[in-house]
């Protein structure tokens, strides 16, 4: 398949994608500082730059096709995103383990909220004679 290939179809399709470059970094170095507002404030940023993207590459694909350099800078973007999901996911399930360890779910056996004795029941919690 053959990509045609304008100056005015590269500089519409440019744009979107440096705004998906930039906010890709900016997220990069926010989660770098674990910087929880700059993280959230990014994230939301590149959700509607990608949006953008897609929608100008969607458009540019079905009118005649995407330049080859700006196709593969929007699938090394893809993959930053990838990487940067993966160490997030990674992040998250390191902390759900720290916490699991830190707040049990399972009653212990020693004391309640409230002070008082907690007692795991074995027959459902009531006798009958």
């Amino acid at each position: 398949m053959t990509t045609v290939s304008s100056p005015s179809l590269s500089a519409e399709l440019e744009a979107p994608l440096l705004a998906v470059e930039a906010t890709l970094n900016q997220l990069g170095d926010a989660l770098a500082r674990r910087d929880a507002g700059a993280i959230e404030q990014h994230a939301a940023e590149l959700h509607q730059h990608l949006a953008r993207a897609v929608q100008s590459f969607s458009e540019a694909a079905r009118s005649g096709g995407v330049p080859a350099a700006l196709r593969s800078r929007l699938v090394r973007a893809g993959g930053l995103l990838a990487a940067q999901r993966e160490s997030l996911a990674r992040g998250n399930a390191s902390l759900d383990r720290a916490l699991d360890v830190l707040i049990p779910s399972e009653p212990t056996g020693l004391y309640g909220a409230g002070g008082k004795a907690e007692r795991r029941s074995l027959g459902g919690g009531s006798y009958t004679a």
